[in-house]
């Protein structure tokens, strides 16, 4: 199974790429026969989409192509998102426009919201009701929130009992999405799905 773990923001240094990397050595200790795919957008950016995607421009192909292949090889998603005056950050918007191509197609999607401060809620709202309608990736029901980013984390060891409980509440969704990416590989494989027919959502 492969697991491919997108770091939403735009900053090279950023907290959420701390979180994405954090959930990769869980999953290699939850899943150790598993491979890991980390795509941290504030080290590689992608460019802003346009229609040039669809006569094969270079500067556009030769970026998205490699972490295409990523994805469409992977069984599920794990959505690194910090809210950002309460949005998502454009880079992450972005992605989602470049996976209408169907590399996330019919695959399971955690959703890890993360905010410096107290809140990280409003991504998680708007990834549910955007993201979806061309990329048919399937959100599942859970959902973490990290508050307060800087503090939790850090090490192997909990610093606090909000910290424990966050690595314990990640273990549990992380466990709960490895489950729906067996029932969707199904779901894939069972000639129901039309791509060709109906590649796009109403």
């Amino acid at each position: 199974m492969k697991f491919a773990i997108i770091s939403g923001s735009h900053r090279p240094q950023a907290q959420s790429g701390k979180v994405a990397r954090f959930i990769a050595a869980r999953l290699s200790i939850l899943q150790p026969q598993s491979s890991r795919y980390v795509l941290e957008l504030g080290k590689t950016p992608l460019p802003l989409w346009e229609e040039g995607i669809w006569s094969n421009d270079p500067k556009i192909v030769d970026v998205w192509n490699p972490v295409a292949s990523e994805l469409a090889g992977s069984d599920a998603a794990i959505i690194v998102a910090p809210e950002w005056s309460g949005m998502v950050p454009a880079a992450l918007k972005n992605l989602f426009l470049y996976a209408s191509d169907g590399s996330l197609y019919h695959k399971p999607g955690l959703i890890v919201g993360v905010s410096a401060a107290r809140n990280g809620a409003y991504p998680i709202a708007e990834l549910r009701v955007s993201s979806y309608k061309n990329t048919h990736i399937q959100y599942i029901s859970e959902q973490v929130i990290i508050r307060h980013v800087g503090e939790v984390l850090n090490g192997e060891e909990p610093e606090s009992d909000d910290d424990a409980y966050l690595r314990k509440r990640l273990d549990y969704s992380l466990s709960v999405l490895v489950e729906y990416a067996k029932a969707l590989k199904q779901v894939r494989a069972s000639g129901v799905l039309n791509r060709k027919e109906f590649p796009y959502g109403m």
